[in-house]
């Protein structure tokens, strides 16, 4: 039996101000199986990019369980963490995050020469995910000589290159305007479902969340 892509139980994040404790996560349980992709839908402020760094690897001071393909990150050490991050997960933020010396393929090929590629299956790797999502004609541009849009297309393509089981998204059409985000996010979709990664996707647009395989709702630090 397949384990599933992602698994917390009893994940729990607070912060404390002054003499205040602020509890952002109560005892989250998430699953998600591989393959699917699942919206992360609630309000700015509600927890959503705490629990994508928390599931991310990103950021300690967590209570609870993350299963990542049926490791337990609790028991990895620095190094192996980011032997996980690096081997399992892509990450897409509302902004891009692109190296701005980099041209588009550059970007893409950099994750995967860390990975462990050779440069000419990365270079080829890069080509065909950019022109998948329709930027064949702008392999050689910037990230300043893009468009916004274009410019989220090569993160998406960044967060696919090295073939992660998930895709953790935080707002990724968040930065766009209302026609380009749902060229992207249908982009995006299409070529995630392509891949056979699985994507939590954390958005507070609701029409947005409705394309995807299931909802689940962040609520008070809890999923409803």
């Amino acid at each position: 039996m397949t384990d599933p892509v992602l698994q917390t139980q009893g994940l729990r994040r607070s912060f404390t101000q002054g003499e205040q404790t602020i509890h952002v996560l109560r005892g989250v349980d998430l699953l998600v199986q591989p393959g699917e992709i699942v919206a992360l839908l609630g309000p700015s402020g509600s927890g959503k990019s705490t629990l994508l760094q928390a599931v991310g690897l990103l950021e300690g001071g967590f209570e609870g369980s993350i299963r990542i393909s049926g490791v337990e990150a609790a028991r990895l050490d620095s190094p192996g963490r980011t032997a996980m991050r690096r081997e399992r997960l892509g990450f897409i933020y509302q902004f891009h995050h692109l190296l701005p010396d980099f041209n588009a393929v550059e970007n893409v090929v950099l994750p995967q020469l860390i990975a462990g590629s050779d440069r000419q299956n990365a270079e080829a790797r890069a080509q065909a995910l950019l022109t998948a999502l329709g930027l064949g004609h702008r392999l050689g541009h910037r990230p300043s000589q893009l468009s916004g849009g274009e410019q989220q297309r090569v993160a998406v393509a960044r967060a696919l290159a090295t073939q992660p089981a998930l895709v953790l998204a935080d707002e990724p059409t968040g930065n766009l305007d209302e026609a380009t985000a749902d060229v992207v996010l249908a982009e995006f979709l299409r070529l995630v479902r392509h891949e056979g990664s699985a994507a939590l996707i954390a958005t507070h647009n609701e029409r947005l969340a409705q394309r995807m395989d299931r909802v689940v709702r962040l609520h008070e630090g809890k999923l409803d």
